[in-house]
Formats: C-alpha cells, sequence, structure tokens
C-alpha cells in the first residue's frame, strides 16, 4: 500500500504526522516479520511433536529391550501355588519346571514371655518389699543361646512401664532383638518380652528373677515344620529357600493333612503381558507417524510434519523389522504365527494366528518356541534384531529423531536471529526516517510564517514602487 499524503494540509501549517507517516512506510518493510512469524510457530510445533514421538519410540525400545534381554520378562518364571492361603512361592531363573506337593505342619514363631497380671497397673513398684535392686536373666535361642542380664534399680526402672522402657533401650544399644510391652487387660497389667527373630533362634525364657513378678512358661520360639514331596522340612523363618531349587516359599498358614500343589515353569502371564506391552508401545509409535502422513480433507493438507522425510526413514525400518521372520522354529517364524497381525496401516492386533489360536494359546503349546521367536542363543531373534535397530535409532546424540530435533533446534535459532537482526535494521531505519521527517515538518510548519513575511515584504515594495512613479519632483540622481 502506497504511502498517503494529505497535499491540502502540507501547506497550511499543520506539517506532518511524522509517526504515522514513518509507520507507513515501515509497514510495508515489516511484512515479513509476519510470515517469519508464522515459520517460528510451525518448527515449534514440529519440534513438540518430535518430542513426543521421541518419547515414544523410547518406550518401544524399552518394551522390545524386555523381550530380547536373557534376564527380562521372557524368560521370567512362574510358582503357582493352589492355595495361596497356605502359602505363596516365587521362582527365579534357575527353577526347574515341575509339579510339587507341599504340607505345612506348623509355623515359625517368635518366642513370648510374660507376666502374671500386676494389680497395681504399669506403674506398680516390682521390688519385693524392702530391697532397692533385683534383676532378671532371659535366655535367647534355647538352652544354648545367649544370656541377658537385666539390673533393676529402685526408682530407675522399678516399674512394668519404666522396665519396659528400660529394656527396649538395652536391646536397642546392645542388639539383643527383644522388644518389651506393657499389656493391660481387666485383670491388671503385665509385661510381655518377645523376640524379633522366629524359630528356635527366637527362643526367649527368664532363667533368674528375684522381683515380685511372676512369668508364666514361655510359648513360641519354634520352628516351621512341612514336608516338600513327603520329605520333612524345618525352617527357623516362615521364608524357606533352597527347599526346591530356585524357589522362595512364604508361609502364610498351617494346614497339617491339608496338601497344597505348587506348579514351577514359565512364567505365562508375565511373557504375554510384556508381548502386549510392546504392540501397545509400537502401536502407539505407528499411530503418531501415520497422523502426519494423513490429508485433512478440510484443509487438503497433510500434519505439520508430513514433508519430513526422517518420519519415512523411520517408519520404513519400523515396518521391515516388525515383519523380520526367523527360519524353522516349529512353525513359529513371524508375529502372524503367534497371532500378532498387522493391520492396513501398519499397528498391531494381538488376534488369532491362520489356524484360530489365539496368543495366550500359541504360548502355552509351545512356550519354549514362543520364546525362541523372540530370543535365542544364536542372537537372531525377532526381539534380538529389533533392539539392535531401536538402540541406533533412539541414540542419544545420533539418533533418528534426535538429529532431527537437533536440525529444528538449529532452524529455530537461526530464524530467530534473522527476526532480531531485522527488527534492529527496522529500529535503525525509523531512527532515521523519524529525524529526517521531523525536519521536513519544522520547515512545513514553518512555511505560512515565511509565506506571511514574504507577502509583507512584496507588499511594501509595491508600496514603494508606487510613491515613486506618482512623484512631481523628479528623481534626484548623482552624477559622476
Amino acid at each position: 500500500m502506497p504511502v498517503s499524503l494529505n497535499p491540502s494540509s502540507l501547506l497550511s501549517g499543520e506539517g506532518l504526522d511524522v509517526a504515522s507517516l514513518v509507520n507507513q512506510i515501515l509497514y510495508q518493510k515489516s511484512g515479513q516479520l509476519s510470515d517469519w512469524g508464522s515459520e517460528q510457530s510451525l518448527l515449534r510445533v514440529q519440534a513438540g511433536l518430535l518430542t513426543t514421538m521421541n518419547s515414544d519410540l523410547t518406550s518401544l525400545a524399552e518394551a522390545v529391550t524386555a523381550l530380547s534381554d536373557p534376564m527380562g520378562a521372557l524368560t521370567a518364571q512362574a510358582a503357582v501355588s493352589s492355595n495361596p492361603a497356605v502359602l505363596t512361592a516365587t521362582a527365579d531363573m534357575a527353577v526347574v519346571a515341575g509339579t510339587h506337593s507341599l504340607v505345612v505342619n506348623t509355623l515359625a514363631t517368635a518366642g513370648v514371655v510374660y507376666t502374671d497380671s500386676v494389680a497395681g497397673g504399669a506403674n506398680a513398684a516390682i521390688l519385693p518389699s524392702g530391697v532397692n535392686t533385683a534383676g532378671l536373666q532371659l535366655q535367647i535361642g534355647g538352652p544354648s543361646g545367649r544370656t541377658l542380664d537385666i539390673q533393676i534399680t529402685a526408682g530407675s526402672n522399678d516399674t512394668l512401664a519404666t522396665l519396659a522402657s528400660s529394656i527396649n533401650q538395652q536391646s536397642a544399644e546392645g542388639g539383643w532383638g527383644v522388644q518389651a510391652a506393657v499389656v493391660s487387660d481387666a485383670n491388671g497389667a503385665r509385661l510381655s518380652i518377645r523376640t524379633q527373630a522366629t524359630g528356635i533362634p527366637g527362643a526367649v525364657a527368664v532363667t533368674q528373677n528375684t522381683t515380685s513378678l511372676a512369668f508364666s512358661p514361655p510359648v513360641g520360639g519354634a520352628n516351621a515344620s512341612l514336608t516338600i514331596d513327603g520329605i520333612p522340612y524345618l525352617s527357623t523363618s516362615n521364608t524357606v529357600t533352597g527347599a526346591i531349587v530356585g524357589v522362595t516359599l512364604n508361609l502364610s498358614s498351617a494346614a497339617p493333612g491339608s496338601p497344597v500343589l505348587l506348579t514351577v515353569g514359565p512364567d505365562t502371564a508375565r511373557i504375554a503381558g510384556a508381548v502386549n506391552a510392546f504392540v501397545e508401545a509400537y502401536n502407539r509409535v505407528m499411530t503418531g507417524i501415520n497422523s502426519q502422513f494423513k490429508v485433512n480433507a478440510a484443509t487438503n493438507s497433510e500434519g505439520p510434519l508430513g514433508s519430513d522425510g526422517t518420519l519415512r526413514t523411520l517408519q520404513s525400518i519400523l515396518l521391515r523389522d516388525v515383519t523380520r521372520w526367523i527360519p524353522g522354529n516349529s512353525g513359529l517364524v513371524n508375529l502372524a504365527s503367534l497371532g500378532i497381525n498387522m493391520n492396513d496401516d501398519g499397528t498391531l492386533t494381538a488376534g488369532s494366528t491362520p489356524s484360530g489360536q489365539s496368543m495366550g494359546q500359541v504360548l502355552a503349546a509351545n512356550t519354549a518356541a514362543f520364546q525362541n521367536f523372540f530370543q535365542n542363543a544364536a542372537g537372531t531373534g525377532f526381539a534380538t534384531a529389533f533392539h539392535a535397530d531401536l538402540m541406533k535409532l533412539t541414540d542419544s546424540t545420533q539418533g533418528l529423531l534426535t538429529l532431527d530435533l537437533a536440525q529444528n533446534k538449529t532452524q529455530q535459532q537461526n530464524l530467530a536471529d534473522t527476526i532480531s537482526n531485522f527488527q534492529d535494521q527496522l529500529a535503525a531505519q525509523q531512527k532515521a526516517l523519524t529525524s529526517q521527517f521531523s525536519l521536513v515538518n519544522a520547515s512545513l510548519q514553518a512555511y505560512p510564517v515565511l509565506l506571511q513575511q514574504v507577502t509583507e515584504t512584496l507588499a511594501t515594495m509595491d508600496m514603494g514602487y508606487s510613491r515613486a512613479s506618482g512623484s512631481s519632483h523628479p528623481v534626484k540622481t548623482s552624477g559622476l
């Protein structure tokens, strides 16, 4: 749009609207800023999309790692109890598949000793009348266990409450492994002393007592007793290791005469979960890529990254990897043979095999071949190869999307520098134009005064000429 001036006002003394005139001139030059602003917005949107895709790609890499790791989910073992209320178990990779029959006769218990009720309550004196000191001796761990001497002094620890506190302090400082407490009921208060260990190591007894307290016979401090496949076992803890190689038993309840079946083998639930997690992670990445190539009917254009060749490359690599197959392997040669099918858009669906088996059925029927498809000793498994590609794709410096993001960042910085430099130029031009037009404006505003002065001067000259022309006296001239 051309710069507009009002000619009628230029010579009237109103002068120029300098600011408006300068803005009109600069506006014509600053149109490029709007284009650059739109370009900046697009780059920011693209960077956000690339960041999300890179995060999704990293999640896919983690999901594939779980399938390629020899110590990962695919090789997980499980120990399933027929009666979890009695016992549960966990298994490691060293376990041998099989079924075991267990009977839990007794649980390992902590040892406890406690006094008869004291009518005076927690603050009743426990020293015999007329005595200022007394003592207790505890034995932990059975007849051959260690002994603990507890000295009781009047005014210090001579009540149930202060004695319990004293025992706990000494236990904490000396590593006794006991916990004392005052238990109150309708009959009064009692002192109880419980061991922290279970089984025989936790057996506790009072071997000496010169206080006025009367202790009931000790209880607990017994080992767990169970049979495994008919073989008797004793355990000082209710967590039993070593009885079945690679299995840790967790005893919850005694059930004499009630066998519990423990089935040990591959953890098919965890394996299936890991495969499903891979499918979900892969679909998230592929759906994100597809969304950029889909043409919007309203705008007839692709997504912000539709022209990004990097996405095409990434899509090609993923489709190549996900259609990989291995020979033999009892017919489990590709994802489709496992019941995982590819859709028209490149995403995956856990459905059924051509023969109608679900993935779970294939896994249960031939777990070894299922595992071997993803990872094997030769290093040619589906997940092993896919994992190698994903490590390159998600490399923190040379990954495909990482490089794309770095280029985007450089473009944003270059564009920001260009805009900043251009704005500096406009500011300099604005200053120069404002100075120039201010001078012009000063002249225009002074024009009416100058014109008046010229008019008055001309009028004076006209009057002088008129007088000179109409005079009766000759004009006197000087001679030479």
